[in-house]
């Protein structure tokens, strides 16, 4: 039997017509050492940059961009070892923390408090990026797609320009972390959207794991540099999301030296792509609406033959995540129309959650879905442009008939869709 996550479950199903598993190594990551060590060492060796240190010598300020409260990052492991080299380098360097919301609602106080412990968000000067209050931001100028760069002044107004984060596959900027701290971190709305343009989600060079001639990450890059993104340290966190391995140094040099250690443990090969694919987006609290299943839909794309069923088992107990997100795949008179709508949508006149039933589009475009699920969200999915079934056997029976497979049909499954990547 395989097991699928769901929820805070596991749903089962029998290996009948599978010929394929594909599954993440993560698992198989052992740390070596204390994760405080672990960033010690990185922070000790640093990649491309002379040390945090020695940087902050001459510098009579310092913003350090941290992760807000929708992020896995282990701060209490890193921000303690960034204060300390800031300060053995100038005794009295000023430090502003910024928190990186990007477009998510601010951080609260006992958020901060659980992130980051009692004492540094007593004693450290910590401000929460709100990419809507212009007040807090700086016109940098244009990034090579043509958007402007507004970024907050905490970023841009700093001697020294620092951040934290983690690695991990991203469902269009290829990995999270490096540059990504300051785009979509510490930017304006109006930049965020125009980095998740149309255009930009619809090149095939914006995918998981793939940084190369990525429009996306290319903006993110051009977008910390022009910030003057100083040093990084980033870490690849394991299943229980605790440091096990860390990076610093260079921002390019550092993170793409984390994303290379990272790939041979998310990175998966299909011996074929098969006309059903069983996936989930592995379990609550990750599988909590629609919205956030659209990632693990992109890996079981990848792996699914054109005109093939994808089967995604989730919870969605919040439904779907987003009432524009729903409605404009519920409203459309059909999925080519409204592929060719958002295709012809300017850079500047992206809208929130676009890109997210952009990509849902693009897969329904040659895919059938089949959501697995509670039966209160039957209406729902079937509005969308989707199939239910409220059982996962019952799926299987369902996929079979929409692809005229039969009971030969071959099946592809990939247990927890967003912890891998189909190269």
């Amino acid at each position: 039997m395989i097991s699928i996550p769901y929820g805070n479950t596991h749903l089962t199903m029998r290996e009948d017509g599978v010929v394929q598993v594909l599954e993440s190594r993560i698992g198989e990551l052992r740390r070596a050492e204390s994760q405080e060590k672990l960033v010690a060492q990185a922070m000790e060796h640093p990649l491309g940059t002379p040390p945090l240190w020695e940087l902050a010598r001459d510098k009579a300020t310092a913003t350090v961009i941290i992760s807000d409260h929708t992020r896995p990052v282990p701060s209490k492991k890193i921000i303690p070892f960034m204060l300390k080299q800031l300060r053995q380098g100038n005794p009295d360097i000023k430090i502003t923390l910024l928190v990186a919301t990007g477009c998510h609602r601010g951080t609260r106080q006992e958020e901060l408090i659980k992130k980051l412990g009692q004492e540094i968000v007593e004693k450290e000067h910590i401000l929460v990026h709100d990419c809507d209050d212009r007040t807090q931001l700086a016109d940098l100028g244009v990034l090579p797609s043509g958007a402007r760069l507004w970024i907050n002044r905490a970023a841009v107004e700093t001697d020294l320009l620092v951040a934290e984060g983690f690695i991990e596959p991203h469902f269009f900027a290829g990995f999270s972390g490096g540059r990504k701290s300051v785009l979509p971190g510490v930017c304006s709305r109006v930049t965020v959207l125009g980095n998740h343009c149309a255009a930009f989600i619809d090149s095939p060079c914006a995918r998981t794991g793939n940084l190369e001639n990525n429009p996306i990450h290319r903006d993110m890059t051009a977008a910390a540099g022009m910030a003057k993104l100083a040093y990084i340290v980033n870490v690849v966190i394991d299943e229980d999301k605790k440091v096990a391995a860390a990076f610093a140094g260079d921002p390019a040099v550092a993170h793409e030296a984390g994303c290379a250690f990272l790939t041979p443990y998310c990175q998966v090969t299909a011996g074929r792509k098969t006309p059903i694919v069983v996936t989930s987006n592995g379990g609550a609290p990750l599988d909590q609406n629609i919205y956030q299943t659209v990632k693990g839909l992109c890996t079981a794309d990848a792996a699914a033959q054109d005109g093939g069923v994808i089967i995604i088992c989730a919870e969605c107990a919040d439904g779907t995540g987003g009432e524009d997100f729903y409605q404009a795949l519920r409203d459309c008179s059909s999925i080519q129309d409204l592929l060719e709508r958002i295709r012809a949508t300017p850079m500047d006149e992206t809208v929130p959650d676009q890109w997210q039933y952009q990509i849902l589009a693009r897969i329904l475009e040659k895919k059938r879905v089949i959501y697995v699920t509670e039966s209160r969200w039957e209406t729902m999915i079937r509005d969308m442009k989707m199939e239910y079934a409220p059982t996962l056997e019952e799926a299987l029976v369902l996929a079979r008939r929409l692809t005229g497979a039969g009971d030969t049909g071959e099946i592809t499954v990939i247990p927890n869709g967003i912890s891998v990547f189909v190269a």
